[in-house]
């Protein structure tokens, strides 16, 4: 088993910058993917970034240009840099992990096994 725990949600005014972090714990030489989902009031869970240990990574088209998916993998530890944060990225945000990255369908709830438990971001107008 993988146990995963976010932190760095925070309230913030559009405009500013989060740093959210991912702690793993357990099996985690079983786990070659991460990846960072957000959620909103009303909405799908969608997945936001993935990075694979390799380094490689993809992003959300909404996403793209302000945030960076990076990892240490001594610490296994994950980070989603969220710059120029708008009102449209107030959301849950979770961390998740699996075995192998699915690139194709990445974006998709079903292409992670492990869940982590959510850090709340909230930007303000």
């Amino acid at each position: 088993q993988v146990q995963l725990v976010e932190s760095g949600g925070d309230s913030v005014q559009a405009g500013g910058s989060l740093r959210l972090s991912c702690a793993a714990f357990g099996y985690t030489y079983s786990i070659d993917c991460m990846g960072w989902f957000r959620q909103a009031p009303g909405k799908e869970r969608e997945g936001v970034a993935q990075i694979d240990s390799a380094g490689r990574a993809t992003y959300a088209d909404s996403v793209q240009g302000r945030f960076t998916i990076s990892q240490d993998n001594v610490k296994n530890n994950l980070y989603l840099q969220m710059n120029s944060l708008k009102p449209e990225d107030t959301a849950m945000y979770y961390c998740a992990a699996a075995p192998t990255c699915r690139w194709s369908s990445w974006r998709q709830i079903s292409s992670y096994n492990y869940w982590g438990r959510g850090t709340q971001v909230t930007v303000s107008s």
